[in-house]
């Protein structure tokens, strides 16, 4: 593809735009909606503790899925720039590459098994009941670990190559296998928490079987050279991946701040912000899916130098991102009382949720500018923008937000998230402006 391709105006290139961030749209929603499924499955078990026990077992799994995420990242970034090359040797490099490292480190979660286990219950200290239903649930789980981390790097990879809709299918797939083995192993053959487990293992090693055969099709069966794992061919990767998880920790650090110290408020408190939360994910839903897009549309014009089509494109993903977070913030204004009330039927708890209201109207309208950049800046693989910008805004903005106004209570956690999601948008924005556009001015 020349460079006057990444310079296209009109509509066709918002079309191509949209028709990549409609997938993976979806494909977020199905994921909480198969966690309703476990949830259902669990909830009709005899006792709470099968289900409280299931739940720490697999927050503990998916808290370093999620850490992992930059797997997904940094295959996005370098799979887009190696297809915007136009690159075959480099288009399979990046995925052998980065599904290597998914796997690697899934082969290590599962051999470190027990620390991990140890330290996670004793991070969430249940009761002996429930820690036993833990245990069985993540000595389950846990063998589906190389499969899912090869299938994070793997998504990653899909995207960069603007594959969405394989994404999709492969998303979709899993998590109705993964639905009907729940129903088959939980309610047919009695196997309660193992059950569950067991149905998640083999959805993840089908998504992962996929995603291969998708992958390998699409690079031609090209065999990888043993060279592309060594030290030195690794190291622009291991670097990237490196500066990607200091980033996702640093966030996890504040969201896990404002959950533990939600919970020091009391029990009221504690359950307003797991709701309010919940808005936070309906705003990542279609937040996420623009993202993705603009990774994959930067990514490439990133790999084919197109400056000036690096800027094109962020300037389409930013106004796809403020038609998005403007809808969200309609809806949270006009339905917002309705979707407390669809979360809980109590009474208290949606009068204490509903004073908050407000910010979550502000909410999509300050954090979609965060996922626009974070988009834009895995696109060009600029990790380490991610991370000084994720580490500033949490040491100068969020902690010292809250401190300021920490005898406003609760209410401080939500004002101090909003100006910490507010100054991501602007340090990566500025970040932006700094290195491509007032660069291209000076061109």
């Amino acid at each position: 593809m020349t460079h006057a391709a990444y310079l296209q105006r009109g509509l066709p290139a918002h079309i191509t735009l949209i028709t990549l961030a409609v997938p993976m749209i979806l494909a977020n929603i199905t994921t909480p909606l198969l966690g309703l499924v476990d949830t259902a499955v669990m909830g009709h078990m005899d006792a709470s503790a099968p289900l409280a026990g299931a739940s720490i077992g697999g927050l503990i799994l998916t808290q370093i899925y999620w850490v992992c995420g930059f797997l997904r990242m940094s295959a996005t970034g370098l799979s887009a720039q190696a297809r915007g090359k136009r690159s075959h040797e480099d288009i399979a490099k990046t995925f052998y590459q980065t599904a290597f490292v998914g796997l690697t480190i899934g082969l290590m979660l599962w051999v470190f098994q027990q620390p991990v286990l140890w330290a996670g219950l004793a991070l969430t200290a249940p009761s002996e009941v429930v820690s036993e239903f833990a245990e069985s649930y993540f000595n389950v789980r846990v063998w589906g670990a190389p499969a899912a981390l090869t299938n994070v790097a793997l998504i990653g990879w899909l995207v960069g190559q603007q594959k969405t809709r394989a994404v999709l299918i492969i998303q979709v797939i899993g998590n109705l296998l993964n639905a009907g083995l729940d129903l088959l192993f939980v309610w047919s053959l009695d196997m309660e928490v193992e059950g569950v487990a067991l149905a998640s293992v083999i959805a993840e090693y089908t998504m992962a079987m996929l995603g291969l055969f998708i992958a390998l099709r699409h690079i031609n069966g090209v065999k990888p050279a043993w060279y592309w794992f060594s030290r030195s061919a690794q190291k622009v990767l291991m670097k990237l991946n490196g500066d990607m998880f200091l980033r996702n920790l640093a966030l996890q650090g504040c969201l896990a701040f404002l959950t533990i110290q939600g919970a020091r408020y009391g029990e009221t408190a504690t359950a307003v912000n797991a709701i309010l939360m919940q808005f936070f994910v309906l705003i990542a839903l279609g937040l996420d899916g623009i993202a993705y897009a603009v990774e994959a549309t930067v990514g490439e014009a990133a790999g084919a130098n197109s400056k000036d089509g690096v800027v094109r494109q962020t300037h389409r993903g930013l106004v796809w991102s403020s038609v998005v977070a403007i809808f969200y913030a309609l809806a949270f204004y006009v339905f917002g009382e309705n979707i407390i009330q669809l979360l809980t039927d109590i009474k208290a708890l949606q009068l204490a949720a509903q004073p908050y209201l407000s910010l979550m109207v502000l909410l999509p309208l300050l954090a979609h500018w965060c996922f626009l950049f974070d988009g834009v800046f895995v696109g060009l693989t600029r990790a380490k923008s991610m991370r000084n910008t994720m580490i500033i805004s949490a040491l100068v903005v969020y902690f010292p937000v809250w401190f300021v106004l920490r005898e406003a209570g609760n209410e401080a956690l939500w004002w101090s998230l909003l100006a910490f999601l507010l100054a991501r948008g602007v340090t990566l924005g500025g970040s932006f402006y700094w290195y491509y556009v007032r660069a291209g001015d000076r061109d």
